[in-house]
């Protein structure tokens, strides 16, 4: 491990806005969120009390540097969020600036995707963004993709009832694959579009301030689509396990084998 990777790792273990793994934090929340806007030092997790939260609680998932969290953060002073990333180094970007900025609604978790449930209580988040994950393209690999109906169900086990997902995608597939999902599973879509940054959509009343926050990989456009594709929806439906191989079907008619690592081999991916 380099250096430098050695040198993040070591500052965000001693940054009271970054949990890593952290034990018995479902329902603790809003009480966390009060002493790290106390300035607490070294926050107890254990003597935090378990109570309903007070302020909205977002969620970005896959957050990488945190520019989502950060800048939602900036946005509304009124919620809390919530980056999560397995990658210390990539979280320490946004922990770091959310402590130069003195952002205490802004927190980071680091852990894997697939453990979510461990941190959160029913009901206790408001809202999830998933912005630019690994589109996971080749079909061997949908069960990956972070809007799949496995993953959709374990979300739906901590958001609030009907609560809201936003994707923001360079990936045209990962884009349509969530349109089917939805619709297969009769979710309520509130607002998709294909090109974001479009003088249309900016200039409709579907637009809002926070859809311009970009990320590290935005600018990178490893898709290389030259659109920013973004699908918000509700998760208010039940899903179905059986409804699977149908949605499997469907997919294969429009899907493509290119990967995040094939295009990096081809020098389209910065190595960080």
């Amino acid at each position: 491990m380099g250096q430098k990777k050695l040198i993040k790792f070591a500052a965000i273990k001693a940054y009271e806005n970054v949990l890593e793994y952290p034990q018995g934090m479902p329902g603790k929340w809003d009480a966390f969120f009060q002493e790290l806007a106390k300035g607490t030092i070294n926050i107890s997790l254990a003597d935090l009390a378990v109570s309903q939260p007070t302020k909205p609680l977002v969620l970005e998932l896959a957050c990488g540097r945190g520019e989502y969290a950060v800048g939602l953060g900036r946005l509304f002073a009124n919620q809390n969020f919530i980056g999560l990333d397995i990658k210390g180094n990539r979280i320490w970007k946004g922990a770091s600036i959310a402590n130069r900025d003195g952002l205490k609604n802004v927190a980071f978790v680091r852990t894997q995707i697939d453990q979510v449930t461990q941190y959160f209580a029913k009901e206790e988040v408001n809202e999830i963004w998933i912005t630019f994950p690994d589109p996971q393209l080749r079909l061997s690999k949908a069960k990956r993709r972070l809007t799949h109906p496995k993953f959709l169900r374990l979300y739906q086990q901590f958001l609030t009832p009907g609560g809201i997902v936003h994707l923001k995608t360079d990936s045209p597939n990962l884009f349509l694959f969530t349109k089917t999902v939805i619709e297969l599973y009769g979710l309520s879509l509130i607002t998709a579009t294909d090109n974001l940054y479009s003088s249309e959509f900016m200039q409709s009343d579907n637009w809002e301030d926070r859809y311009a926050i970009k990320t590290y990989y935005e600018g990178l456009n490893i898709a290389s689509s030259n659109r920013i594709h973004y699908i918000q929806f509700k998760l208010d439906k039940e899903l179905p396990i059986e409804l699977e191989e149908k949605l499997k079907e469907i997919i294969a008619e429009f899907e493509i084998t290119e990967t995040h690592d094939s295009l990096a081999r081809n020098g389209k991916q910065a190595m960080e």
